[in-house]
Formats: structure tokens, C-alpha cells, sequence
């Protein structure tokens, strides 16, 4: 069974969440597996992956202020705060999230839902860059 592996590296502008639907397809198609699944694994513990809603802008506002609601950035009762006011809450947002997405391959291409988009959340407040490990498998 052939299998493909690339690092992509994302650079975030903060946070918020970052469509990289094109960039893992891209990577499906160097891959030359016509059919089988793509798994995308975030090496970093205050960002995650999401598939979720891509073509109205306010369904991933509503979830960032959901989870806003759910680990607000300089909660008094956090004991980890070396890296800022959004270190823990950076935290536990990637911990209600995921740091892995498993996506079927048909004909090259992400089987994604009509309105589904694979996305980086950063949920740290500056930018940083951003590692994913992109594996490939099938035939």
C-alpha cells in the first residue's frame, strides 16, 4: 500500500481559524493515491484541527466565542500562565478541539461535505508557526 508523508508548516496571524482544505488536497494529489485516507496530526498543544462549516463565516465565529465562553483568556483560577493571559485557555480550547483529523481520499481528492473545510484553529493570541504531519495511505 503506497503512503506519503509531508510536514506542512502554517504561519498564524493569531487567533482565529485558518481554512487549510487547499493545502492538505494539495498534498493528497502530490501523494499519487488515488483512493484511501489522509490523516492530519498538529504537533503543537494550544492549537488544534476542526472540519467545520466553510462557507458562512458565522458559524466559526459563533463556535471561537463559544469556546471564548468556555476557557476565557486570564481566568483567576488557572495556575498556568508562564506564556500569558491565553497560555491555559490556549490549552483547554485545544483540548475541547482535536489535534488529529482522518479524511477519506476519492479520485486524488479530500471527500469532504459540500459545505465542510478542514481548518488550524490557533487559539493563541500572536502568531505562530504552526507544524502538521500530512500521511497519506492507499492505492
Amino acid at each position: 500500500m503506497p503512503n506519503h508523508q509531508e510536514i506542512l508548516e502554517i504561519q498564524t496571524r493569531g487567533r482565529g481559524m485558518f481554512d487549510i482544505s487547499s493545502q492538505i488536497d494539495a498534498i493528497v494529489r502530490r501523494s499519487e493515491v488515488r483512493t484511501g485516507l489522509v490523516s492530519v496530526f498538529c504537533q503543537h498543544t494550544s492549537c488544534s484541527l476542526l472540519i467545520m462549516e466553510n462557507a458562512d463565516p458565522t458559524a466559526r465565529q459563533d463556535l471561537e466565542a463559544w469556546l471564548e465562553r468556555l476557557a476565557p483568556d486570564g481566568d483567576p483560577h488557572y495556575t498556568h500562565d508562564a506564556e500569558g493571559p491565553d497560555d491555559m485557555s490556549a490549552h483547554l480550547r485545544m483540548a475541547l478541539t482535536r489535534t488529529h483529523e482522518t479524511i477519506p481520499i476519492a479520485a486524488s481528492r479530500l471527500l469532504l461535505g459540500t459545505w465542510q473545510g478542514l481548518f488550524l484553529c490557533e487559539h493563541r493570541t500572536s502568531p505562530h508557526r504552526r507544524r502538521l504531519v500530512v500521511t497519506v495511505v492507499g492505492s
